[in-house]
Protein backbone atom coordinates (compact mmCIF):
# COMPACT_ATOMS: atom_id res chain seq x y z
CA UNK A 1 0.00 0.00 0.00
CA UNK A 2 0.94 3.72 -1.03
CA UNK A 3 0.94 5.73 2.75
CA UNK A 4 -0.16 8.88 1.84
CA UNK A 5 -0.48 12.50 3.64
CA UNK A 6 -2.89 15.15 2.70
CA UNK A 7 -1.45 18.22 3.04
CA UNK A 8 -4.16 20.66 3.09
CA UNK A 9 -5.34 23.90 4.94
CA UNK A 10 -8.41 22.36 4.13
CA UNK A 11 -9.90 19.76 6.20
CA UNK A 12 -12.88 19.33 3.59
CA UNK A 13 -10.19 18.53 0.84
CA UNK A 14 -8.79 15.90 2.73
CA UNK A 15 -12.19 14.33 3.51
CA UNK A 16 -12.95 14.50 -0.21
CA UNK A 17 -9.53 12.81 -0.96
CA UNK A 18 -10.23 10.36 2.07
CA UNK A 19 -13.45 9.07 0.71
CA UNK A 20 -12.32 8.86 -3.02
CA UNK A 21 -9.88 6.40 -1.93
CA UNK A 22 -11.30 4.49 0.56
CA UNK A 23 -11.62 1.12 -1.24
CA UNK A 24 -8.43 1.97 -3.23
CA UNK A 25 -6.49 -1.18 -3.10
CA UNK A 26 -3.53 0.82 -3.63
CA UNK A 27 -3.47 4.08 -1.65
CA UNK A 28 -3.76 4.56 2.24
CA UNK A 29 -4.44 7.73 3.44
CA UNK A 30 -2.94 7.42 6.34
CA UNK A 31 -2.46 11.43 7.77
CA UNK A 32 -3.60 14.88 6.83
CA UNK A 33 -1.81 17.96 8.12
CA UNK A 34 -2.30 21.56 7.47
CA UNK A 35 0.72 23.58 8.27
CA UNK A 36 4.53 23.10 6.82
CA UNK A 37 5.77 22.75 10.67
CA UNK A 38 3.31 19.72 10.85
CA UNK A 39 3.86 17.92 7.83
CA UNK A 40 7.73 18.05 8.62
CA UNK A 41 6.92 16.90 11.91
CA UNK A 42 5.01 14.13 10.50
CA UNK A 43 7.74 12.60 7.36
CA UNK A 44 10.50 12.59 10.33
CA UNK A 45 7.97 10.50 12.50
CA UNK A 46 6.29 7.93 9.99
CA UNK A 47 7.09 6.52 6.62
CA UNK A 48 4.81 8.35 3.90
CA UNK A 49 5.51 6.97 0.44
CA UNK A 50 3.48 10.43 -0.99
CA UNK A 51 2.12 13.73 -0.18
CA UNK A 52 -0.52 15.56 -2.00
CA UNK A 53 0.85 19.00 -0.99
CA UNK A 54 -1.31 22.74 -1.80
CA UNK A 55 1.12 25.07 -2.84
CA UNK A 56 -1.17 27.58 -0.56
CA UNK A 57 -0.25 25.39 2.90
CA UNK A 58 -0.13 27.38 5.91
CA UNK A 59 3.78 28.09 6.16
CA UNK A 60 4.87 27.45 3.44
CA UNK A 61 5.88 30.34 1.52
CA UNK A 62 7.49 29.85 -1.28
CA UNK A 63 8.35 27.60 -4.04
CA UNK A 64 11.72 27.18 -2.26
CA UNK A 65 9.97 25.83 0.94
CA UNK A 66 9.01 23.05 -1.67
CA UNK A 67 11.94 22.24 -3.25
CA UNK A 68 13.75 21.84 0.58
CA UNK A 69 11.26 19.13 1.12
CA UNK A 70 11.64 17.38 -1.85
CA UNK A 71 15.34 17.17 -0.54
CA UNK A 72 14.97 16.46 2.89
CA UNK A 73 12.34 13.37 2.05
CA UNK A 74 13.87 12.37 -0.60
CA UNK A 75 12.16 9.18 -0.40
CA UNK A 76 8.58 11.09 -0.84
CA UNK A 77 6.98 11.66 -3.67
CA UNK A 78 5.21 15.46 -3.79
CA UNK A 79 2.15 15.90 -5.67
CA UNK A 80 0.97 19.61 -6.22
CA UNK A 81 -2.55 19.77 -5.48
CA UNK A 82 -4.12 23.45 -5.49
CA UNK A 83 -6.36 26.25 -6.56
CA UNK A 84 -3.03 28.16 -7.82
CA UNK A 85 -2.76 28.17 -12.00
CA UNK A 86 -0.47 25.63 -13.12
CA UNK A 87 0.74 27.77 -15.67
CA UNK A 88 2.00 29.97 -13.18
CA UNK A 89 4.11 27.59 -10.77
CA UNK A 90 4.00 23.87 -12.37
CA UNK A 91 7.08 24.58 -14.48
CA UNK A 92 9.01 26.02 -11.58
CA UNK A 93 7.66 22.77 -9.33
CA UNK A 94 8.53 20.20 -11.59
CA UNK A 95 12.21 21.62 -11.51
CA UNK A 96 12.70 21.57 -7.76
CA UNK A 97 11.45 17.82 -7.90
CA UNK A 98 7.79 17.75 -7.30
CA UNK A 99 6.39 14.86 -9.53
CA UNK A 100 3.07 16.28 -10.63
CA UNK A 101 0.62 19.31 -10.42
CA UNK A 102 -3.23 18.98 -10.44
CA UNK A 103 -5.63 22.20 -10.36
CA UNK A 104 -8.24 21.18 -7.57
CA UNK A 105 -10.77 21.92 -10.55
CA UNK A 106 -9.55 18.48 -12.32
CA UNK A 107 -11.64 15.71 -12.83
CA UNK A 108 -11.77 12.84 -10.40
CA UNK A 109 -10.89 10.33 -13.47
CA UNK A 110 -7.60 13.06 -13.67
CA UNK A 111 -6.92 13.44 -10.10
CA UNK A 112 -6.69 9.38 -9.68
CA UNK A 113 -4.71 8.83 -13.11
CA UNK A 114 -2.37 11.71 -11.83
CA UNK A 115 -2.03 9.32 -8.28
CA UNK A 116 -1.16 6.37 -10.02
CA UNK A 117 1.11 7.81 -12.34
CA UNK A 118 3.71 9.75 -9.90
CA UNK A 119 3.40 6.65 -7.54
CA UNK A 120 4.74 4.43 -10.52
CA UNK A 121 7.89 6.27 -10.54
CA UNK A 122 6.10 9.00 -13.40
CA UNK A 123 5.74 12.61 -13.55
CA UNK A 124 2.59 14.02 -14.40
CA UNK A 125 1.41 17.13 -15.87
CA UNK A 126 -1.32 18.24 -17.76
CA UNK A 127 -1.36 18.44 -22.13
CA UNK A 128 -1.22 22.81 -21.05
CA UNK A 129 1.55 22.51 -19.14
CA UNK A 130 3.88 20.58 -21.39
CA UNK A 131 3.09 22.70 -24.15
CA UNK A 132 4.36 25.65 -21.88
CA UNK A 133 7.00 23.89 -20.99
CA UNK A 134 8.08 23.17 -24.98
CA UNK A 135 7.21 27.16 -25.26
CA UNK A 136 10.32 27.53 -21.95
CA UNK A 137 12.19 25.37 -23.73
CA UNK A 138 12.57 27.86 -26.80
CA UNK A 139 12.47 31.09 -24.88
CA UNK A 140 15.39 29.45 -23.07
CA UNK A 141 17.31 28.56 -26.44
CA UNK A 142 16.76 32.05 -27.46
CA UNK A 143 18.10 33.82 -24.67
CA UNK A 144 21.68 31.94 -24.28
CA UNK A 145 21.69 32.79 -27.84
CA UNK A 146 21.13 36.56 -26.85
CA UNK A 147 23.53 36.32 -23.81
CA UNK A 148 27.21 36.46 -24.02
CA UNK A 149 29.10 33.85 -21.99
CA UNK A 150 30.24 36.83 -20.04
CA UNK A 151 26.82 38.00 -19.41
CA UNK A 152 25.36 34.59 -18.02
CA UNK A 153 28.49 34.36 -16.12
CA UNK A 154 27.66 37.62 -14.18
CA UNK A 155 23.64 36.63 -14.42
CA UNK A 156 25.05 33.10 -12.23
CA UNK A 157 27.12 35.70 -9.61
CA UNK A 158 23.97 38.08 -9.54
CA UNK A 159 21.63 35.01 -8.83
CA UNK A 160 23.89 33.06 -6.29
CA UNK A 161 23.23 36.57 -3.95
CA UNK A 162 26.95 38.28 -4.78
CA UNK A 163 27.14 42.04 -5.23
CA UNK A 164 28.85 44.03 -7.82
CA UNK A 165 31.82 44.75 -5.80
CA UNK A 166 32.38 40.93 -5.33
CA UNK A 167 31.93 39.75 -8.98
CA UNK A 168 34.18 42.34 -10.55
CA UNK A 169 36.76 40.99 -8.22
CA UNK A 170 36.00 37.40 -8.84
CA UNK A 171 35.98 38.26 -12.29
CA UNK A 172 39.17 40.60 -12.06
CA UNK A 173 36.95 43.14 -13.42
CA UNK A 174 35.88 46.76 -13.08
CA UNK A 175 32.43 47.47 -11.04
CA UNK A 176 31.68 50.07 -13.44
CA UNK A 177 32.09 46.83 -15.95
CA UNK A 178 29.70 44.62 -14.10
CA UNK A 179 27.13 47.53 -13.45
CA UNK A 180 27.07 47.91 -16.73
CA UNK A 181 26.92 43.75 -17.38
CA UNK A 182 24.09 44.16 -15.49
CA UNK A 183 21.85 46.37 -17.17
CA UNK A 184 22.58 44.47 -20.38
CA UNK A 185 20.65 41.66 -18.95
CA UNK A 186 18.18 43.79 -17.58
CA UNK A 187 17.12 44.77 -21.22
CA UNK A 188 18.07 41.73 -22.52
CA UNK A 189 15.31 40.05 -20.67
CA UNK A 190 13.20 42.66 -20.70
CA UNK A 191 12.87 43.05 -16.62
CA UNK A 192 13.45 46.19 -14.66
CA UNK A 193 15.06 45.05 -11.23
CA UNK A 194 17.07 42.50 -9.72
CA UNK A 195 14.70 40.34 -8.78
CA UNK A 196 12.58 40.12 -12.14
CA UNK A 197 15.82 39.38 -13.59
CA UNK A 198 16.84 36.47 -11.44
CA UNK A 199 13.33 34.53 -11.17
CA UNK A 200 13.31 35.02 -15.30
CA UNK A 201 17.10 33.66 -15.54
CA UNK A 202 16.34 30.58 -12.89
CA UNK A 203 12.18 29.88 -14.97
CA UNK A 204 14.13 29.65 -18.36
CA UNK A 205 16.90 27.93 -17.16
CA UNK A 206 19.50 30.33 -17.19
CA UNK A 207 21.34 29.65 -13.91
Amino acid sequence: MIKTCVADNNPVIYQGIKSYLKDSVDFDVMGHVSSLEDLHELLDNKVVHLVILDIELNGLSSIRDVKILVKDYSTTKFIIFSNVSETLYANNALKVGVRGYLEKNVSMKDFGAALKSVSMGNIYTSEAVKKLSQSDSKNSDRLHKKLSSREIEVLKYLADGKKNKEIATILGLDEKTISTYKLRLLHKLNVTNLIDLINKARTFQLV
